[in-house]
């Protein structure tokens, strides 16, 4: 009897996913709230206990409503979106969070901050293959692991067009 709760005990916890899991499954979700119709980015911090700091987008400054127009030329609107890092490291101060994961490998500006707040492990989920991440990682000893294996939630379409409240 004791071994056969023993046995159900292992098997829960090989079925706990891992913190880095936790983390870009979060992420997942935070990027379904950006805006932007091209690149959906999302973010998340977790501190040394393992306890979730914040959780961030890409999309334009906070009370910024861009008209539909905006939207049509990306190349023009690039240069005025948030990445979903500045926006997540504005939620703590330096030193106070262990891990940060990204559904997108951090560009060359995003990986300097990151590591200007001394975060020393980067997941991410997608690559982005214009980015240094990788360099800056390794030159500051800074983790940088690609994570594609987590919780996936599924978005459903909404149907009669219905909008998410903000």
């Amino acid at each position: 009897m004791l071994e056969h709760i023993q046995d159900r005990r292992l098997e829960k916890k090989r079925k706990r996913i891992s913190i880095p899991e936790y983390a870009m499954a979060l992420a997942h979700v935070a990027s379904l709230r950006s805006e932007d119709p091209f690149r959906k980015v999302g973010a998340v911090a977790i501190d040394f206990d393992n306890r979730v700091i914040g959780t961030a987008y890409n999309g334009l400054a906070p009370g910024y409503d861009a008209g539909e127009e905006f939207w049509l030329d990306r190349d023009d609107r690039q240069k005025y979106m948030l990445h979903a890092e500045v926006n997540l490291c504005s939620l703590f101060t330096r030193g106070t969070v262990k891990l940060v994961a990204c559904t997108t490998k951090p560009c060359t500006s995003c990986a300097q901050m990151l590591c200007a707040y001394g975060i020393k492990e980067i997941y991410y989920r997608d690559d982005y293959d214009q980015s240094e991440a990788d360099k800056i990682c390794r030159l500051y000893g800074m983790e940088l692991r690609q994570l594609t294996h987590y919780p996936h939630i599924e978005y459903p379409e909404v149907e009669g067009g219905g909008e998410a409240e903000d």
